[in-house]
């Protein structure tokens, strides 16, 4: 299978501290990758880099086969952000800011873009309010749906279920599932493990500049000690594999 993203050696210094010590991963085409660590451990850094957003050190990163820090334009065009926080324009309607992205986009149709995605995302009903009167899940849904104006191939989602409520973080799940089954690869940063457990085909562990584990989650499973056995076996959680990996303990 092609890989989408290649991370060799990837080093990042802030200053006198070192974040990224030689990171390594490869995301396949047309999958979920899910990055895990700590807060402050990396995560957005990498994002970063590979959205051209931020220079690496030292080491390569390659995006759809274009190095991040040689042919940023490449890349870029074969890409899609979204942050933890919804980047949209609370003054304008769901579809003047997916009429806008489109244009900024150059798409030959751009308000058909716009019906389409509205279509998509469940956001037709309320295609004409502003955005300010959307809520928080409303908002997400439609930046996520200006994320995929031109049919990016790889789209970054950086902690995108951030402060949703639970029923919003589903249709997120969804959304992400119904991206992949269409051949777009994502590359997942959470801080949540269930959200992990449920969408990734690969895992990635960051701690303390590195990536520590890799694999799918049943790779992942087999690295943690085998299941008590009392009346059923109970099978350990992604929550309790990262932190045994990382070496913590729960309540610590």
């Amino acid at each position: 299978m092609n890989k989408s993203i290649k991370v060799v050696g990837l080093e990042k210094s802030y200053r006198q501290l070192q974040v990224l010590k030689g990171v390594d991963f490869e995301v396949e085409q047309g999958s979920v990758f899910a990055l895990l660590g700590s807060n402050g451990a990396g995560k957005t850094t990498i994002v970063k880099i590979l959205t051209t957003l931020l220079n690496q050190d030292g080491g390569t990163a390659a995006v759809n086969g274009f190095d991040v820090a040689t042919k940023p334009d490449y890349v870029r065009q074969s890409i899609s952000l979204t942050g933890q926080f919804a980047a949209v324009d609370e003054i304008l309607t769901g579809r003047e800011n997916l009429i806008m992205i489109a244009r900024l986009r150059h798409e030959k149709h751009p308000r058909q873009v716009a019906d389409d995605l509205l279509e998509r995302f469940t956001l037709t009903a309320a295609a004409d309010r502003k955005v300010s009167t959307y809520s928080g899940g409303m908002r997400r849904r439609l930046d996520l749906a200006m994320s995929l104006v031109g049919k990016p191939q790889i789209i970054f989602l950086d902690e995108p279920t951030t402060g949703l409520d639970p029923e919003a973080r589903m249709d997120v799940w969804k959304m992400v599932k119904e991206l992949a089954d269409g051949g777009t690869t994502v590359f997942l940063t959470t801080q949540y493990l269930e959200e992990a457990e449920q969408l990734a085909d690969q895992i990635a562990i960051l701690h303390e500049g590195k990536i520590i584990a890799s694999g799918t989650l049943e790779e992942l499973k087999k690295r943690f000690p085998p299941a008590k056995v009392e009346y059923i076996e109970k099978q350990p959680t992604l929550e309790e594999i990262f932190l045994a990996i990382i070496g913590k303990k729960e309540g610590k």
